[in-house]
């Protein structure tokens, strides 16, 4: 139990992920992050963004020119693992019966939500833990297209690598004191597209119940 503690720990701590698992252990955990839904607990935005700064001061001995795109590439691998095991084993929770916790309505909704706003979702859910897990899953269970899946796959992960990653380390770089204020920048992001997501979702729920 103690050794299945301080794995936890390891895990969830990027600072130590980051020197000592290095490049190899960053890319594995933004890959299970972002779409195999066990790795929902997993620190995206903060690793990313540490992984840059990092990167700037020179204590992370990658080169930015391999970080980016390996982090990148690790991040549309997973949101492509998590669409693909939504699209295939998604029908087997559209045939459940309605109970106390699933209703078919909710699968109806979600599939109007993507169809409707799939693109908005997909990218602005890169910032947003547990739902940056979710969302490619349920793209896949709600049977959305496969190209326009993967466009905003890479256009959303694209941006969320190139603002997290490429911003820590241009922070890094100029502004090596950042590295103590991290926690503070990172709420920040999730305070911001948390607030955007929720009004869209009310948004686009009021529109799809008086269509």
């Amino acid at each position: 139990m103690e050794t299945l503690r301080e794995f936890f720990q390891f895990i969830t701590n990027s600072e130590e992920i980051i020197q000592t698992g290095g490049l190899l252990v960053i890319v594995l955990i933004v890959f299970i992050e972002n779409g195999l839904f066990f790795g929902f607990f997993l620190p995206g935005d903060y690793l990313l963004f540490l992984s840059g700064v990092f990167c700037g001061l020179a204590i992370l001995k990658v080169h930015i020119f391999i970080l980016v795109p390996a982090i990148f590439a690790a991040a549309v691998l997973g949101s492509s693992a998590g669409y693909f095991s939504g699209y295939y084993f998604g029908e087997s929770i559209e045939l459940k019966e309605d109970n106390l916790f699933f209703k078919k309505k909710y699968i109806s909704r979600t599939r109007k939500y993507f169809d409707k706003y799939g693109s908005r979702t997909l990218v602005i859910a890169r910032f947003l833990p547990i739902i940056r897990t979710f969302a490619p899953i349920m793209a896949g269970v709600v049977k959305m297209r496969i190209f326009p899946f993967m466009l905003y796959n890479v256009v959303g992960g694209g941006t969320w690598v190139f603002v997290l990653v490429c911003g820590g380390y241009y922070l890094g770089q100029h502004f090596p004191w950042i590295i103590n204020y991290v926690h503070y920048i990172v709420i920040f992001f999730i305070a911001i597209t948390t607030v955007t997501v929720i009004r869209g979702y009310f948004s686009a729920k009021k529109e799809i119940e008086e269509a």
